[in-house]
């Protein structure tokens, strides 16, 4: 049996177009020109999808949107708008639509949005998180219910903006919102759209014909035709340049990019994905980003939670981390951390969130001696440290307390304070490894592991002998 779509439009040109291309690809569809008629069929039949006018003569499509959202959850809606009112659109993809057309109608645009509807349809099979709670760890209240938004984001078409601190894991969720959506055998395309130089980054996004500007020797495909048919995750979108916001604002309404060059336009269905570590409503009431791109992409807004938010996932983190770091040194067994290292940990205010947690565990694998991890090999800095009577007291009152200005690239930091003490050391004991391995109290194996990770060599331009 062919796949069944309701089709509502009161043009009776733009409903046999549609009725046509449809039909053309094995759709059977049934019509209606107004609210009244819509309802009627779906009471009297199952759709596997819907496509629907945003104006009727006796309603407004974002009330049929929202209303089918209501009683029939399952079944996808895309709407089709007025060519340049987008307001409409995004108010209906707030509301549930899971995609939208604009007028006049691209026959490319819209198989690609057929296709898609059809993959959603409730006749075929969902898929459940069961694989987003094995990656994204955690059983607190804020990551269950961040997993259950992800499984429904993951139906929808609509752009996602992901918020959330440095370190939380949101291109992590980026790509689970991809990997459970129809797009999954797709690309997945990811860009850190604050590494590209600005004077490149038209040419990155769409791509460019041989001889567009110096050093354009061939062409190139850009990141939307790569991500053609996927996903395109920006990271860090708020350090756009504003003359590329217009440009990424275009390509997201018409659904169409054009290479630097190039006098023809290119089709690309691509769903958006952004993130940011900065606060974006900020940027725009500063100027520093386009209003109007702001509300195109925070269709719909996910916040990612800090890791301090939820400390009793910690323990479940530090057994994966520990499991990974022991298999990546290749180590026989995985090792063990103490009540009073977990309980530090749990203490601990992580400014860079699960991927300072990380640091600080293969900080602490280095430093061990045996097979467990103690609070000493953890090598907190200590005001950052409370005990949790006082963490409830300070919650109780609604307090926070302030911590210490922590450098943008903690890593690095305690890397580089590591590199420093083990520096003094070995000078102090004129570079004999031996010597500094027992000053430190750890094993000759320990500081070896150290000095090769630190890229620390013995300075032969020296007076010290070996």
């Amino acid at each position: 049996m062919n796949p069944q779509a309701l089709v509502i439009d009161d043009e009776p040109d733009i409903l046999e177009l549609l009725t046509m291309t449809l039909e053309s690809m094995s759709v059977d569809c049934v019509t209606a020109e107004n609210i009244a008629q819509a309802y009627q069929a779906l009471s009297q039949q199952a759709f596997d999808f819907c496509l629907t006018d945003m104006r009727l003569p006796d309603g407004n499509g974002l009330d049929f949107v929202k209303t089918v959202q209501t009683e029939k959850p399952d079944l996808p809606v895309a709407v089709i708008s007025a060519h340049g009112n987008m307001d409409l659109a995004v108010q209906a993809l707030k509301l549930g639509a899971f995609d939208f057309i604009s007028k006049p109608v691209k026959l490319r645009t819209l198989r690609d949005l057929v296709d898609t509807a059809l993959k959603l349809s409730p006749s075929r099979p969902t898929k459940l998180d069961c694989r987003s709670r094995h990656r994204l760890l955690g059983d607190t209240p804020a990551m269950q219910e961040l997993r259950g938004k992800i499984a429904k984001l993951a139906r929808s078409q609509a752009p996602v903006y992901i918020g959330g601190e440095s370190g939380t894991g949101k291109e992590l969720v980026a790509r689970l919102i991809h990997e459970l959506g129809v797009r999954a055998e797709q690309a997945f395309v990811p860009i850190n759209c604050g590494a590209i130089p600005s004077e490149l980054v038209e040419s990155e996004f769409f791509g460019h014909k041989k001889g567009a500007f110096t050093g354009a020797i061939s062409d190139k495909e850009g990141l939307f035709q790569a991500a053609d048919g996927g996903t395109l995750f920006l990271d860090e979108v708020a350090d756009l340049p504003l003359m590329m916001q217009v440009k990424l604002l275009r390509a997201l309404q018409e659904k169409t990019i054009r290479p630097v060059g190039s006098q023809e336009e290119i089709p690309v269905d691509v769903r958006i994905l952004s993130a940011t570590h900065k606060n974006l409503t900020e940027k725009v009431q500063q100027g520093a980003f386009r209003e109007d791109l702001f509300y195109r992409l925070n269709v719909i807004e996910l916040s990612v939670p800090a890791l301090r938010e939820r400390r009793d996932d910690i323990p479940v983190l530090v057994d994966y981390i520990l499991e990974q770091l022991a298999a990546k040194n290749g180590l026989d067994t995985e090792p063990d951390i103490s009540d009073a290292a977990m309980t530090a940990l749990q203490s601990y205010d992580f400014q860079g969130n699960v991927r300072e947690l990380e640091n600080i565990l293969e900080r602490a694998l280095t430093w061990m001696e045996g097979d467990t991890i103690t609070e000493t090999d953890l090598m907190l800095p200590e005001a950052q440290l409370r005990p949790k009577s006082q963490q409830n007291e300070n919650s109780d009152l609604g307090l926070r307390q302030p911590g210490p200005t922590l450098p943008s690239d903690l890593g690095a930091h305690l890397e580089d304070q590591e590199r420093q003490l083990l520096t003094e050391v070995l000078e102090s004991v004129r570079w004999n490894k031996t010597a500094a391995a027992k000053k430190l109290g750890i094993s000759f194996r320990a500081l070896r592991y150290k000095l090769k990770k630190l890229d620390l060599v013995y300075p032969v331009n020296t007076m010290w002998t070996k």
